[in-house]
């Protein structure tokens, strides 16, 4: 690295010294920070000028990443149970009721018959209604009450021999 500092011919030298060290200590901390070191480096400040500058010899080698750890076994979701998917037909928050406090539309082990409102999505508040898929009964709830969803997630399971 060639370095090249022109202080100004002042009197007081000693503290322009400390005050040239300083940025330089700055200079050379802040680069140590980069993930690529430039090939050169300015800094003025009034009259003084303080320049470095790096041969291709001098340059740091491109530092190699670490080796990405193995990965851990995925923390898979217990699979849905067979049968019918009712699934959210926008992302928004799921409710089970008509208003808050109010009576489900259907909880597990209801029976439901094809188009029948089993819960509604708000979403930017619009509230959209989620129907049955098929007649059977309802094997589980997957989503709680007020709990926000994607687009596609299941919601409940039904049981269409059970219809």
């Amino acid at each position: 690295m060639t370095s090249l500092i022109e202080p100004a011919q002042t009197e007081g030298a000693a503290p322009l010294a400390e005050a040239l060290d300083e940025v330089r200590r700055s200079a050379q901390s802040l680069l140590a920070d980069l993930a690529h070191r430039p090939r050169a480096l300015r800094i003025r400040a009034g009259d003084v000028v303080v320049e470095m500058e790096w041969t291709e010899q001098q340059q740091a080698p491109a530092a190699t990443p670490a080796p990405a750890p193995a990965p851990e076994a995925p923390d898979t979701p217990p699979a849905p149970p067979p049968g019918v998917g009712i699934s959210s037909p926008i992302v928004g928050t799921f409710y089970r009721a008509a208003e808050p406090g109010g009576t489900p539309f259907v909880s597990e082990g209801d029976q439901v018959r094809r188009g029948q409102q089993v819960g509604i999505v708000e979403a930017m508040k619009l509230m959209i209604p989620v129907e049955a898929d098929a007649d059977g009964r309802i094997l589980a709830v997957h989503t709680a009450d007020g709990a926000p969803v994607e687009f596609g997630e299941r919601l409940m399971t039904i049981d269409p021999q059970a219809g």
